[in-house]
């Protein structure tokens, strides 16, 4: 079976940080400590309810506040009008491919990942793009993520605090056909639907069947993970 990553001359020099959708910057540097102050009898150093949820808030949560509010349900929704797109003879030709090659994000992720052409992606495996554009469409791209390349999509879920194990309608999940579950091993990405509870996933996929979106019903044996754009409708 061909795996769905981005083709190899796209991705030399893998970078294990990646960005997609915002740049989350993480503070460096060390806070000097200051003499501890002893509180005034009565007094009560206690940080208001309101302002302990807004610090415990991540940038990505952050985010997404200021992003329309979109539920798991129509993102499934703009997913499954899509079903039955289908490349081309030579691997392109969808919208999706189309639309990456267009946006910003394809000129960044071919620096990334070793040089190369924007055309380069009319062809390329295009089951993340299919996952971006859907984002895109919803108007929570920002927390949807966007890449062309499954591994580096799946990290940028991962150290945004946005991953883990449970199938979630909605979440993306990402597949390796050897059954490996390191990130590395990421060969193929899609939407949960709905957990089976049989051990199997239903999904909605692009770049599968024949290079069509299809849904499709998969074994959990070959899910790395999940990564969880973040839904606020």
């Amino acid at each position: 079976m061909t795996k769905h990553r981005l083709i190899p001359s796209l991705r030399l020099n893998h970078v294990a940080g990646v960005l997609a959708g915002v740049s989350i910057a993480v503070a460096g540097g060390a806070l000097a400590a200051s003499p501890a102050l002893a509180d005034p009898p009565g007094s009560h150093a206690l940080t208001p309810p309101a302002e302990a949820a807004a610090a415990a808030k991540s940038p990505l949560q952050i985010e997404a506040e200021r992003l329309p509010k979109v539920s798991a349900e129509q993102v499934l929704s703009i997913a499954e009008k899509q079903i039955g797109i289908s490349e081309n003879a030579q691997g392109g030709g969808t919208k999706f491919q189309s639309w990456y090659m267009a946006s910003p994000r394809a000129k960044e992720t071919l620096a990334r990942d070793g040089g190369g052409t924007v055309r380069a992606y009319a062809d390329a495996p295009w089951c993340a793009m299919f996952v971006s554009w859907v984002g895109e469409q919803a108007g929570i791209r920002p927390t949807m993520g966007w890449d062309a390349y499954t591994v580096a999509h799946a990290k940028w879920f991962e150290a945004n605090h946005q991953w883990g194990n449970v199938a979630k309608p909605g979440a993306v999940v990402y597949f390796a056909w050897n059954g490996g579950k390191s990130l590395d091993s990421i060969d193929h990405v899609g939407f949960v639907k709905k957990d089976n509870g049989n051990g199997t996933i239903t999904t909605i996929e692009g770049n599968t069947g024949n290079g069509k979106v299809a849904e499709r019903v998969r074994p959990k044996s070959q899910v790395v993970g999940y990564g969880y754009p973040i839904y606020t409708g």
